[in-house]
């Protein structure tokens, strides 16, 4: 059944619906650098459990004021003196609503400025495609706090980085920016001017894609990718028979045979 999404519900994040069907979704605690603290998560978890049943073509994920995520709040970690398993629930909540990103099946792209650090970094490595500013950091610094970490670094930043640099990132403190950032894999795109453009610009072209074909990219591929290699190959060709044969898509590969389609061109 379709859903609606009322940005009045959240005061953790920013909702603006663009005409469109893209949705700026913005962190909103700039006086945190938008540290996430599990009201926070829980707005994620509502929102992305929503999405793809709410019209949601793509998302544009930011953080608002300079920073886009400097991770964990730890002043609220520290205050609320959890128990091991009182921490364990917290990080299956983080868990949840970054599984509800990345299989969701609504294209996310995160626009990333500032501060991309520990908890901030497992949250941009949840969305599918990450533009990264010339302000933009990227770190892993539990291993100087005492912490591990508890947001599925170890599944997305190592399958984004290596197994091995993702250990170094945690045990050296080491950070990541420029160039760098963006040929190790943290990031797919890098700007001079305003990650928020170049993520909106992407955001829309990515929603102009037939919805079943965005949800099979943004979905399929994360399960195939944890499935075995005889598996995956059983799974994609279901998935393949769905959507290439979905009504819509005809009207698509009729232009390409009256060749009125845009063709596939290098870049100039």
């Amino acid at each position: 059944m379709p859903v609606t999404i009322d940005p009045r519900d959240y005061t953790r994040l920013a909702l603006d619906p663009q005409e469109d069907g893209v949705w700026i979704v913005t962190l909103n605690r700039p006086e945190k650098r938008n540290a996430l603290d599990l009201a926070t998560v829980e707005e994620l978890v509502t929102f992305f459990s929503t999405a793809p049943r709410a019209g949601v073509k793509a998302v544009v994920l930011a953080g608002a004021g300079q920073h886009f995520c400097a991770g964990l709040d730890l002043i609220e970690h520290h205050d609320a003196d959890r128990s091991p398993a009182d921490f364990m629930h917290v990080c299956l909540r983080w868990h949840e609503a970054f599984n509800k990103m990345e299989y969701g099946g609504v294209p996310v792209v995160a626009a990333l400025q500032g501060a991309v650090v520990g908890g901030g970094l497992e949250l941009a490595s949840s969305a599918h495609v990450r533009v990264m500013d010339q302000t933009t950091y990227f770190a892993l610094p539990e291993g100087q706090r005492g912490l591990f970490t508890g947001g599925g670094a170890t599944i997305r930043v190592a399958d984004l980085i290596g197994k091995a640099r993702m250990i170094d990132m945690i045990l050296m403190g080491r950070v990541y920016q420029g160039q760098e950032a963006v040929d190790l894999g943290l990031a797919q795109y890098i700007v001079e001017g305003s990650s928020m453009d170049k993520a909106l610009e992407l955001a829309r072209r990515a929603a102009e894609n037939l919805p079943l074909t965005n949800f099979a990219i943004c979905s399929a591929i994360s399960h195939v990718q944890n499935m075995s290699a005889l598996d995956a190959a059983y799974a994609e060709s279901v998935v393949a028979g769905i959507v290439n044969t979905q009504p819509d898509a005809r009207a698509r590969l009729a232009a390409f045979a009256d060749k009125s389609a845009a063709r596939v061109r290098p870049n100039e």
